[in-house]
C-alpha cells in the first residue's frame, strides 16, 4: 500500500498523546518542520519490515509512520528514561501497546533484532570508537532486503557544521539532551565502517530548510 501524507491535523493529533507541554510543543513544532520522518518514510515505504530505533526519544518516528499507514513493528531505545517512560505513556495513550520502548546505553550493546534499523542525530555523543562499534552492532542487524538509516551532522569546514555545534550545544543548555556533542563523523568513517558490515552506502545532503549540516547516510543490504 503506498504511504500517505500525514496532514497538519494527524501531526497535531501526535502531539496531543504528550503529558508534558514541553513534549507536546516540541513534538509539534519537530514534526511540522523537520524533513527526516519523510525520509525514513520513503527509505522503508517498499518493505514492512520490522524497525529498529536506536536514540528513540519520545517516539515521534514510530507515530509518524503510523499516520502514514505503515503500522510496522516498531522498537525504541534510548539512554533518557525520562523520554522513555514519556514514549511508553504515548503509545498507552494512542493503543499501541504494540510499540515496545526500553531504556539502555548504546555503548553497552543493543536489542536483538533483525529489519531496519534507524539512527537519528546521536552519534555526535560519542567518541570514534564508540562510533564504530555502534555502527557496526546496527549494521549486523539490518535484515536482507532492508536498510541502516541514519541522520548525521558531518565534520566540516562549512559554517553549517559550525551552526550544528552550536545547535547541539544548546540543546544540552536547555536539559532535552543530557550531554553536549563529543565527536562529529566524517563520511569516509561511514563509508569504511558499513561497507566492511556488508551494507552499499548512500550519503546525501540532507538540509532541508535548516541551516545545519546534516546528511542522510544510508545503508543497504542485498535482498
Amino acid at each position: 500500500m503506498k504511504p500517505v501524507t500525514p496532514t497538519r491535523a494527524d501531526l497535531d493529533a501526535i502531539a496531543g498523546l504528550c503529558d508534558e507541554n514541553w513534549d507536546h510543543y516540541y513534538t509539534r513544532a519537530k514534526l511540522r518542520s523537520d524533513p527526516v520522518y519523510a525520509a525514513v518514510m520513503r527509505e522503508i515505504a517498499a518493505t514492512d519490515a520490522p524497525l529498529l530505533d536506536i536514540g528513540c526519544g519520545i517516539g515521534l518516528l514510530s507515530h509518524y509512520l503510523h499516520a502514514c499507514g505503515h503500522a510496522v513493528p516498531f522498537t525504541g531505545f534510548d539512554y533518557d528514561e525520562r523520554k522513555i517512560v514519556s514514549a511508553q505513556a504515548m503509545a498507552a495513550k494512542a493503543g499501541r501497546p504494540e510499540l515496545i520502548f526500553t531504556a539502555g546505553d548504546a555503548r553497552e550493546g543493543l536489542p536483538a533484532f533483525s529489519g531496519h534499523v534507524v539512527i537519528l542525530d546521536i552519534l555526535q555523543f560519542f567518541n570514534e570508537a564508540e562510533q564504530d562499534r555502534l555502527l557496526s552492532d546496527a549494521a549486523a542487524r539490518v535484515a536482507r532486503g532492508c536498510k541502516l538509516i541514519i541522520r548525521s551532522g558531518l565534520q566540516d569546514d562549512t559554517w553549517r557544521f559550525r551552526l550544528t555545534v552550536l545547535g547541539d550545544h544548546l540543546a544540552r543548555l536547555t536539559f532535552w539532551m543530557k550531554a553536549g556533542p563529543t565527536r562529529y563523523p566524517d563520511a569516509e568513517q561511514f563509508r569504511r565502517v558499513l561497507t566492511v558490515a556488508g551494507l552499499e552506502v548512500r550519503i546525501e545532503p540532507m538540509w532541508g530548510g535548516t541551516p545545519f549540516n546534516n546528511y542522510l547516510i544510508v545503508g543497504s543490504r542485498q535482498a
